[in-house]
């Protein structure tokens, strides 16, 4: 009887179907051991590591948000300048108090007002992309791409084309500081990705926004109110990318109107290679979490071998092409 339930469980075990699962995680470790033998193990130093997840920690937020929206068959392109005008709003008002300081008469604010304030911003931007795709029909890649443009014509009016510094060390905590010796990006991003996963997977807005992404025409009959759930998304994305612009901005210690170039690409790879289908209906915040790690890996890879900036932004082209070219195979 028992070697009959042996031989049962055995058989149901779909090996195939485990490692296609997972496959994403082997890359990562593949990708791993291929730059701890190129850089003669440097790469596995702790401090390298924490570098690693510290400097991908950004992308990965903002890819939690492009989650929901590739699953719901969008595209956000405008993400990284949010990150540019959340960023340089935030340090405006997170300035030590000066007379050369953007507002000299302002006095010293705690510093939750401007990171709250930084992450509204990104909100307002991604609420006003949801109303355009949800309420005027814009396809998301021309209402973004708009975005994209306006978003980082007003950062740089805001600034005058000039980065903002001298931050209070309380914001500057925010993205060089540690908890328990943990770095609060990291501790950040745990957060966010938990909440994400409780949205996406056990609530009714994440059901939803599976449903649309696998069948809009279903969904709409079924009564689920699209416009609404594409504007939370697009809200909720703009957001997360207010919150990356803070993280970035404290790293740095400057509100620099250029912040976040080309980060789109980043995000969009990321959420991409992690198993978020361009078809819509499928993806999960744990496959982003990888998809992200391996940027990161890759990143700090080429940093650590010195390989070019241009070269890199070739090879990341080329990762994001390969991660689609497998997607469409998949879906045939």
């Amino acid at each position: 009887m028992s070697t009959s339930s042996g031989t049962t469980a055995k058989a149901s075990f779909d090996t195939g179907a485990f490692i296609k699962k997972y496959a994403i995680i082997f890359i990562l470790i593949a990708f791993i051991v291929l730059l701890a033998i190129a850089t003669g193990g440097s790469f596995l130093q702790t401090r390298n590591l924490f570098n690693v997840v510290v400097q991908v920690a950004p992308i990965a937020i903002i890819a939690l948000g492009m989650t929901f929206v590739i699953i719901t068959n969008g595209i956000d392109l405008s993400v990284g300048s949010t990150v540019a005008l959340s960023a340089v709003v935030a340090c405006s008002l997170a300035q030590v108090v000066s007379p050369t300081s953007m507002y000299p008469n302002l006095p010293a604010l705690p510093i939750l007002l401007p990171v709250v304030i930084g992450i509204l911003v990104g909100a307002a931007t991604g609420l006003v992309n949801g109303f355009l795709i949800s309420f005027f029909k814009i396809a998301p890649f021309i209402a973004t791409l708009g975005m994209m443009t306006a978003a980082r014509g007003v950062a740089l009016m805001y600034t005058d084309g000039r980065p903002i510094s001298r931050l209070a060390a309380g914001y500057n905590f925010i993205g060089q500081g540690s908890i328990l010796g943990i770095p609060v990006p990291i501790l950040l991003l745990i957060l966010c990705a938990v909440l994400a996963h409780v949205l996406l997977t056990y609530t009714r807005f994440g059901r939803h926004t599976y449903a649309i992404g696998g069948n809009e025409q279903a969904a709409r009959v079924s009564g689920i109110n699209i416009g609404r759930v594409r504007l939370w998304i697009f809200t909720l994305t703009g957001a997360l990318a207010g919150l990356a612009g803070v993280i970035l901005s404290a790293r740095i210690g400057s509100g620099n109107p250029q912040l976040g170039t080309m980060m789109e690409l980043d995000v969009i790879t990321a959420t991409v290679i992690g198993g978020t289908s361009f078809n819509g209906g499928v993806g999960t915040i744990w496959g982003t979490i990888v998809g992200a790690l391996i940027i990161g890996v890759i990143n700090n890879g080429m940093d650590l071998m010195n390989v070019s900036p241009f070269m890199q932004l070739v090879v990341k082209g080329a990762i994001i092409v390969v991660a689609i070219i497998i997607d469409e195979r998949k879906n045939r």
